[in-house]
């Protein structure tokens, strides 16, 4: 058989995986997706559920630049919420719960109906390199694939290790057998490698469950969705549950301290530090009585539960007793225990902005094997790289996002710049700009870039121009509409704010801070009027009071974007000798000759790179 030669070969297909084959082919690329099993792409194999904390602006940015993640969230959902509520704007982030099954069969026909995209089911170990450059692939049937371009979306499989209690085997994923090969040969490269850990928790029979003696979590009244198209909006929405451990639990929990594999140094890879597991939590946090546990059903039509904020690595019998202890799983039955995973990762400090690598031309990295944790970090690490690879292969400029355009931005600057020595996990804290990076305007700020590259569709391009022109029209209707004091007195009474003494513009009474919109649209019958003769959605509406109640902030953001990236703009010559700038400090040298940052502004967000080592390289490039 002569196999065919493509542009891209994409390794795994996990969340990162399917986005950067998705964003490859999209553009044009002829791709090969290869994955060691057929029937598990795209499997949370975690958390059944998309979004969360900055999580949720992530997904956004994605389908606002064409990918599909948005999409298959939206199809698959069974509950909707929008977390931070009571928190400004640039901290609210959306978040759906998922039909495990429906997510990956949703992806899986995505996929299947991209022309570009070829599969197949096989161990991929080993890396084709030629002169310095990445050009195929080997598989473990012995077969070698030719590309211009390899990405690797390896997730938790390279040289995989399943940890229960003293017990412990090879694998990526329960049922499912480690990958080989790679680390050793990229090693062998000169790359440098290091070990990871992350952890589940175990699955468990909603119908052995009191579900009275829990709280109920329901979804959003009336729900959003993640994808700006035309997704449908959910009508019925599954409930999760909230409980809580206890004394009890911890008690038992202990007796399995010393069987532990994180306790007893089996482990070595670093956990997540905002996701640890919960005997770390009842070792670290031993004052605490309890600790919360979310209970998230798999599915629209499935009993299977998972129990968020058990995950463990301890013997099986100890979950299953202490879990027994839990308020409503007195009787509980299990389908299988929590397992911890460790796993080869490479520090990405060896990968350009783009994902390519430093040392392998035409190699790129994405996903948990550059040390992150999370679906959501995965996918648009995916997604840029397929972006990239393809752009690359036909000579065209890269796309780089910056910290001020994205999340996405943020995520993999501090990868290249900082590197990580633990699971990476997105929050809004990790951006300085995140009152522009709201999950409003995603794609105000991403579809016309993803329109221009060939990965956005033309009906997504015109649908944001509209909305820009929805917002404006809005704004200007608020800014320029008299609203008498008659109207709305009775309603601010209610709210604790001054009565007006005259007729005065609504855009003044938007900007007290206890006022709302909707419920000011409510009370003026007036305003209420207007806004509907405008004919816009409700979203329009959310994006204008936005605009106007945080002008200042979004200004003053603004004006700082502007001046830092006068220094994002100067660029490194390419091969820099920064251990030959005596004027550095010894620290810089290292760092910078390590790093090799490809711009002054990512020097500057190096660790013990200094401001005036930025001075340094000012005067030595002539600045």
């Amino acid at each position: 058989m002569i196999y065919p030669n493509y542009d891209v070969i994409v390794v795994g297909a996990g969340h990162a995986g399917c986005e950067a084959a998705a964003s490859a082919a999209n553009m044009g690329s002829k791709v090969l997706l290869i994955t060691m099993n057929m029937q598990t792409i795209a499997q949370m194999s975690c958390n059944p559920a998309m979004g969360g904390i900055a999580k949720g602006q992530i997904v956004r940015e994605i389908d606002a630049l064409g990918g599909y993640s948005g999409i298959v969230s939206d199809k698959s959902a069974i509950q909707f919420r929008m977390l931070n509520r009571s928190k400004g704007p640039a901290m609210w982030s959306p978040r759906t719960q998922n039909d495990r099954m429906l997510f990956a069969a949703e992806w899986r026909k995505k996929l299947e109906e991209t022309t570009n995209i070829d599969f197949w089911q096989d161990m991929a170990n080993g890396i084709i390199v030629e002169d310095g450059r990445a050009v195929g692939v080997t598989t473990g049937m012995g077969i070698s694939f030719r590309s211009k371009s390899v990405i690797l979306t390896n997730g938790t499989f390279l040289n995989g290790i399943i940890h229960i209690g003293e017990k412990q085997f090879g694998g990526g994923r329960t049922g499912e057998k480690a990958a080989t090969g790679i680390t050793e040969q990229l090693v062998g490269l000169g790359f440098e490698s290091g070990r990871m850990k992350t952890g589940t928790p175990a699955r468990i029979d909603g119908r052995s469950l009191n579900y009275s003696k829990m709280e109920e979590q329901f979804g959003d009244e009336n729900p959003d969705k993640f994808s700006y198209s035309d997704t449908p909006y959910l009508t019925k929405q599954r409930s999760c549950w909230i409980t809580y451990t206890n004394q009890a639990v911890h008690d038992i929990l202990q007796e399995g301290f010393e069987k532990s594999p994180m306790f007893t140094g089996r482990i070595q890879g670093l956990g997540p530090r905002y996701c640890p597991s919960i005997e770390d939590k009842i070792n670290r946090f031993s004052d605490r009585e309890r600790h919360q546990l979310f209970v998230e059903p798999e599915g629209w039509d499935t009993c299977e539960i998972y129990v968020n904020g058990f995950s463990s690595s301890l013997p099986e019998d100890i979950q299953y007793r202490a879990m027994r202890k839990i308020e409503g799983f007195e009787n509980v039955k299990m389908f299988r225990p929590g397992y911890a995973i460790e796993y080869d990762y490479f520090p990405p400090t060896q990968l350009s902005s783009t994902l390519e690598t430093k040392l392998i031309s035409g190699l790129y990295f994405a996903g948990q094997i550059n040390g992150t944790t999370g679906y959501e970090e995965a996918a648009c690490q995916g997604l840029m790289a397929g972006i990239n690879a393809h752009r690359k292969i036909n000579d065209l400029t890269p796309v780089v996002l910056s910290r001020s355009e994205a999340y996405i931005g943020v995520l993999i600057d501090d990868l290249i710049t900082k590197g990580t020595e633990e699971p990476y996990r997105m929050f809004t804290s990790r951006a300085e700009f995140r009152t522009l990076l709201r999950q409003d305007n995603a794609d105000i700020r991403l579809t016309p870039l993803g329109h221009e590259i060939g990965l956005a569709t033309e009906e997504s391009y015109n649908r944001v121009k509209s909305k820009v022109v929805d917002i404006q029209r809005v704004m200007d209707l608020i800014a320029n509409l008299s609203i008498d004091p008659s109207e709305v007195n009775p309603w601010l009474n209610t709210l604790a704010t001054g009565e007006l003494n005259q007729r005065v513009k609504a855009k003044s009474i938007l900007l007290r801070p206890q006022v709302g919109i909707v419920d000011f649209i409510n009370a003026s019958a007036t305003l209420k009027s207007a806004i509907e003769s405008l004919q816009v959605d409700r979203l329009v509406i959310e994006s204008a009071e936005i605009n106007f109640k945080y002008e200042g902030y979004i200004g003053r953001e603004q004006e700082l974007v502007d001046k830092m990236s006068r220094l994002e703009y100067v660029k490194l010559k390419e091969g820099f000798d920064f251990s030959q700038v005596s004027s550095l400090s010894t620290e810089a040298r290292q760092k910078l000759s390590a790093i090799r940052p490809s711009t002054l502004g990512q020097a500057a967000r190096i660790s013990g790179v200094t401001p005036s080592d930025i001075s340094v390289l000012l005067v030595h490039m002539g600045r």
